[in-house]
C-alpha cells in the first residue's frame, strides 16, 4: 500500500524583492495567482491532503483559495521556514509523508512531483530533497555532500564560506520527509544563524547526526522548480506557462503562427485546423470552432465562434457569438 502524503505549501511571506504592497503569492502568472498553479500540480500529482501556511495578508490569500480543498494554517509571526512547517503539525494528521513546497513556484509540474515521490519510495530514506544545478547560484542554499554523494547539510548564502559559495548544486526548496522524523527534527532546530530564524534546511544535518541517509532528487530544469522573487522572474514564469500551453494547442492540431506572442487562457478551447496569427489574445472562457482563422492583433474575450469563422486583423470582440462560417471585418469592435 502506498504511503499517505500531506502537502504543506509555504505562503506566509511578504516577498520584499517584488517591490509590491501585495503578498508575493497573490501576483498573477498566466491568468491566475501563482499559488494556484502550485496547488494544481499538487492535486494532479495525487497527493492526499494539502495544508497552506498563511501569514502576511492571510485574508487575501485565503480569499483567492476559496473553494480549493486545503487546510489553512496561520503563522502569526514569520520566524523562518522551519517554524512555518511546525505550525502545520496538526494539519498533517497521521500522514506517512509530508511534502513541503513553496507557494511561489508556479512552474512546478505534477510529473516532477510524482517522479520525486517514486524516487523517495525506491530509496527508502527518511528525507529526500529536490535540488538543481545553477551556473550562477548566488542567493540559494548550497548542497554539501561527501564523496559518496551523501548530503551532509544545506548552507544558506549568508552563512556560506567562499568555497561553499562556488558549489553549483542548490536547494530547490521542495522536500519529501517522513512525518515523524520531520516534526521531531524541527523541535531540535535552533536559531543560531545570521537571520535568527528556524531554518527548515537544518533537518538535513539532524538526519546525519542520527545516522539517517539523506537523498537528493536532482531536477534538470532549474526554471521549473525555482521560486519567483522579482517582476523579471514573474515575466519569465508567465512566458514559460504561455509556451507550455501553446505547445499543447499545437500538438492538438491548432496552427499558431507566432506562439511567443499568442496568449490563450487555459479556460478557452480552440478547434482543430484553426489558424491563429500573431499578437492574439483569447480569454474569458472563449470557444473557437474548427477551421477558423483569427487575424493578427485580435482580442477575443468571452466569445463563442462556430466552425469556419474568419476574424479580420486587429478586431476586438467581447461577449460575442459568431455563427458558423461568419466573417468579421478587420478593425471591428463589438461588445455583445
Amino acid at each position: 500500500m502506498n504511503p499517505s502524503i500531506t502537502a504543506v505549501v509555504l505562503a506566509a511571506g511578504k516577498g520584499t524583492r517584488m517591490k509590491s504592497a501585495r503578498a508575493k503569492v497573490l501576483h498573477e502568472v498566466f491568468f491566475q495567482p501563482m499559488i494556484r498553479h502550485v496547488l494544481l500540480a499538487v492535486n494532479e500529482a495525487g497527493i492526499d491532503r494539502c495544508a497552506v501556511i498563511v501569514g502576511h495578508q492571510r485574508h487575501e490569500v485565503l480569499a483567492i483559495l476559496d473553494g480549493y480543498p486545503i487546510t489553512p494554517v496561520i503563522q502569526e509571526e514569520q520566524l523562518g521556514t522551519g517554524h512555518a512547517v511546525l505550525c502545520a503539525e496538526m494539519a498533517c494528521g497521521q500522514a506517512d509523508l509530508v511534502m513541503i513546497l513553496c507557494g511561489d513556484t508556479p512552474l512546478i509540474q505534477a510529473s516532477t512531483l510524482r517522479a520525486m515521490i517514486a524516487a523517495h519510495r525506491q530509496q527508502q530514506a527518511p528525507l529526500t530533497l529536490m535540488t538543481t544545478l545553477l551556473d550562477q547560484p548566488f542567493g540559494y542554499g548550497r548542497i554539501l555532500s561527501n564523496e559518496q554523494g551523501q548530503v551532509l547539510a544545506i548552507v544558506e548564502e549568508k552563512d556560506a564560506t567562499e568555497e561553499q559559495r562556488r558549489i553549483r548544486e542548490i536547494n530547490a526548496g521542495i522536500y519529501l520527509v517522513d512525518r515523524t522524523f520531520l516534526f521531531d527534527a524541527l523541535c531540535r532546530v535552533g536559531t543560531d544563524n545570521s537571520q535568527g530564524e528556524v531554518y527548515l534546511t537544518d533537518i538535513v544535518a539532524i538526519a546525519n547526526k542520527q545516522g539517517l541517509s539523506v537523498h537528493t532528487f536532482v531536477h534538470p530544469l532549474a526554471i521549473d522548480v525555482l521560486g519567483v522573487n522579482s517582476r523579471i522572474e514573474l515575466a519569465q514564469a508567465h512566458a514559460t506557462l504561455q509556451l507550455r500551453h501553446n505547445r499543447n494547442l499545437m500538438l492538438a492540431g491548432v496552427t499558431l503562427y507566432a506562439p511567443e506572442t499568442t496568449l490563450v487562457a487555459p479556460d478557452c478551447a480552440i478547434g482543430q485546423d484553426t489558424v491563429v496569427e500573431g499578437n492574439v489574445r483569447i480569454s474569458g472562457g472563449s470557444t473557437v470552432g474548427r477551421k477558423c482563422h483569427i487575424g493578427s492583433g485580435c482580442v477575443l474575450h468571452d466569445c463563442q465562434l462556430g466552425e469556419g469563422v474568419s476574424v479580420g486583423a486587429n478586431s476586438v470582440l467581447e461577449h460575442c457569438v459568431i455563427p458558423e462560417d461568419g466573417m468579421v471585418p478587420p478593425l471591428t469592435y463589438r461588445n455583445g
